[in-house]
């Protein structure tokens, strides 16, 4: 590793950096033209890696705060030499992302004094909500936790059924009713079958539709007041899945979210399949809210736990 010291293993790793590929292409092709037939870095280069920034889905607000920091790099250092510039991103990326104190996990791990451990998910349909599920209960059993499921989206029998797959695929208990039924209803069977079995991590689905944001806030209190019938404290995460892949709708979705629940984190999907990955960076810095989980492909293995040194080794690599 170029950077930091290895962290994950060389599977997870390179995983990783497999990912990211797309992303990390387009946006080196764009610098490369970017510095072409320049020594150092001045306005141009800067305007150009503002522009390139941007189009990379890093969001304005969080480009600007990067350029910024490079400025002051160039102010400090007179001769700043492009050959220089990739490294000097990849420190001020680094160091931005480490003021939101989090993307320092290796592993799925849950806090301890909590069980069970109640995970509520949130997000759009079609974002890759259901099958995050699947993959984070794959790894938490894998962990050695007893894992239970719940189908609280009862509006789309498609979901019920796309859950019970990957319940009967890693091998876990799920709690589901009939579509149309009351969603706090199935919360509340889902808790209090995970109290009865002892289990350590009870993970919630939920409806995702955003066109009435009103309605969507109400469900989501009365999800959360019913199940705090069976463990007070409940949930402990609420979980915004968003797709990588819709770059700056990504950022909207996210907001919407944040206005109808209190979300805890976030976990970016399918950043295999574009060069979007700047959006990570983007999300991470201006909603205060740790990104937990990356998706880097569609093997039950890509859901990897998102670690800020890895990430930004494995764009910059």
């Amino acid at each position: 590793m170029s950077f930091f010291k290895r962290i994950f293993s060389s599977d997870k790793k390179e995983s990783l950096d497999k990912g990211l590929e797309k992303s990390k292409t387009t946006f080196f092709t764009k610098l490369s033209k970017a510095i072409a037939g320049k020594s150092k870095v001045d306005e141009d280069v800067l305007d150009n890696l503002e522009e390139i920034l941007v189009s990379s889905d890093v969001g304005v607000h969080t480009t600007l705060k990067i350029i910024t920091r490079i400025e002051a790099r160039v102010a400090e250092d007179k001769y700043l030499g492009t050959e220089e510039l990739n490294r000097i991103l990849q420190e001020e990326i680094a160091s931005l992302l480490s003021e939101t104190n989090t993307g320092e996990a290796t592993e799925f791990v849950i806090p301890i004094q909590s069980k069970p451990y109640v995970l509520m998910v949130v997000g759009v349909n079609g974002v890759g909500k259901t099958t995050t599920i699947g993959k984070l209960a794959y790894q938490f059993k894998k962990q050695g936790y007893k894992v239970v499921l719940g189908a609280a989206d009862t509006f789309r029998a498609a979901a019920i059924d796309q859950l019970q797959i990957w319940a009967d695929r890693v091998g876990v208990p799920i709690v589901r009713q009939n579509m149309g039924s009351d969603p706090a209803s199935v919360a509340f069977d889902t808790l209090q079958s995970a109290v009865a079995q002892n289990a350590d991590v009870v993970i919630i689905d939920t409806a995702g539709r955003l066109h009435n944001k009103i309605n969507l806030m109400n469900e989501l209190t009365k999800v959360k007041r019913v199940m705090q019938k069976v463990v007070t404290d409940a949930p402990h995460d609420v979980l915004l899945v968003l797709d990588g892949s819709t770059g700056q709708n990504a950022f909207e979705q996210a907001k919407h979210f944040t206005a109808a629940t209190e979300v805890s984190s976030l976990a970016v999907t399918k950043l295999d399949g574009t060069a979007k990955g700047g959006v990570v960076i983007g999300i991470s810095d201006q909603f205060k809210i740790p990104v937990k989980y990356i998706g880097v492909g569609e093997g039950i293995e890509d859901l990897q736990v998102f670690n800020k040194y890895e990430f930004v080794d494995s764009f910059f690599k």
